[in-house]
């Protein structure tokens, strides 16, 4: 017997007019999306009744909007709809733009530069419970932690969030940007057993998101 799965509904924010038209042509060419709306400012899309009335699973934030910007503008969605997830898209590789999107509850974070064909899979890989958060990212922003000098020694945040050695895994591998399914077979267990281990994470270190535990954890060096 067929089943047939409905496309996910997407919502876009960008106010580039030319990226919107192709960001709005790759999601009409790709049959597990749905763009459900697209806005050209978060001003707009924040009054919006779509909230209330149909929330998307997820939205696709520019940073740099007119009256609002991204950052902003996702940290009042996710408080909000918290779940509904949100991932930013931006030509910034600034590590202070990338820290403070993921503190403000990002989901994932991905350069416009991106390839369609990863951008649609790096999609599927949040909606799988992974963080789009590349490995060079995620060391450019522990380097700007440690830059600050203000990240205590790694043990002492260990010890302070009593994470287990697995709960670690699951974090760095959160951090790699791994969805549950990868994570899984790099540990060697089941998903359900990573659920698991993911709520423990969010409950420790209390977070809502992968974004903020990401975030979390590379402020904290709990990935090292």
């Amino acid at each position: 017997m067929n089943t047939f799965t409905l496309p996910t509904p997407v919502v876009l924010i960008e106010d580039d007019q030319r990226y919107r038209e192709s960001v709005t042509a790759l999601l009409d060419l790709a049959p597990e999306f749905r763009l459900a709306r697209s806005f050209s400012s978060a001003v707009e899309a924040l009054g919006s009744p779509i909230w209330e009335s149909d929330p998307p699973r997820l939205v696709l934030m520019d940073l740099d909007l007119p009256g609002m910007s991204g950052t902003d503008a996702t940290r009042v969605l996710k408080q909000r709809v918290p779940t509904t997830l949100v991932v930013v898209l931006t030509v910034f590789e600034d590590p202070a733009a990338i820290l403070a999107a993921i503190c403000s509850g990002a989901d994932g974070y991905l350069l416009k530069r991106t390839a369609p064909g990863e951008l649609l899979e790096q999609m599927q890989n949040v909606l799988a419970g992974g963080a789009p958060l590349t490995a060079a990212v995620a060391r450019t922003v522990l380097g700007l932690v440690r830059r600050s000098g203000s990240v205590p020694p790694r043990m002492e945040t260990a010890a302070a969030f009593a994470l287990s050695e697995r709960e670690r895994d699951v974090l760095r591998a959160l951090v790699d940007g791994l969805a549950y399914k990868q994570i899984a077979a790099r540990l060697g267990v089941s998903i359900d057993t990573v659920r698991t281990h993911i709520r423990a994470l969010y409950k420790k270190l209390h977070v809502h998101s992968v974004g903020e535990a990401v975030s979390r954890g590379l402020r904290d060096r709990l990935t090292e």
